[in-house]
């Protein structure tokens, strides 16, 4: 079986040697043979572990949350459950956020709002009239 270096998995994998270091402290992959100079020799086993895990950050799943999956894995269960459960968790918080920044859009809008009619009637602020008139919601 060949050996790889992490230069080369990482180079297969579109990651960088640091990431695929990362994914080992992590136990996200199975910890390298070594060379007698020390250096990490991987098998071609890591790159599907590692292209996973690269889909997966890109579906904005965490590295814990990875490793959650790649243990239920690696004990013979389908993770499909937990994936479909950290999704859905995540969508929800995309919501949330999505709510807030509209939130805050219109604050922001109407703070804009009544900085040009404070300004149409020239009224002065201490320090700024946009920010002193804001209400807080």
């Amino acid at each position: 079986m060949p050996m790889l270096t992490v230069g080369r998995v990482a180079k297969q994998t579109g990651l960088s040697p640091k990431a695929v270091r990362l994914y080992e402290a992590h136990g996200l992959i199975d910890p390298p043979e070594r060379t007698p100079a020390g250096y990490r020799t991987y098998t071609d086993k890591a790159l599907p572990e590692l292209h996973f895990i690269r889909q997966a950050q890109t579906l904005g799943l965490s590295l814990k949350e990875i490793k959650r999956i790649l243990d239920l894995q690696r004990q013979g269960q389908q993770p499909c459950e937990l994936v479909t459960s950290l999704l859905d968790q995540h969508l929800d918080e995309i919501d949330r956020r999505i709510a807030d920044l509209q939130g805050l859009r219109q604050t922001l809008q109407a703070a804009r709002d009544r900085a040009d009619q404070a300004a149409g009637r020239g009224e002065p602020g201490v320090i700024c009239h946009i920010i002193e008139s804001t209400q807080d919601g």
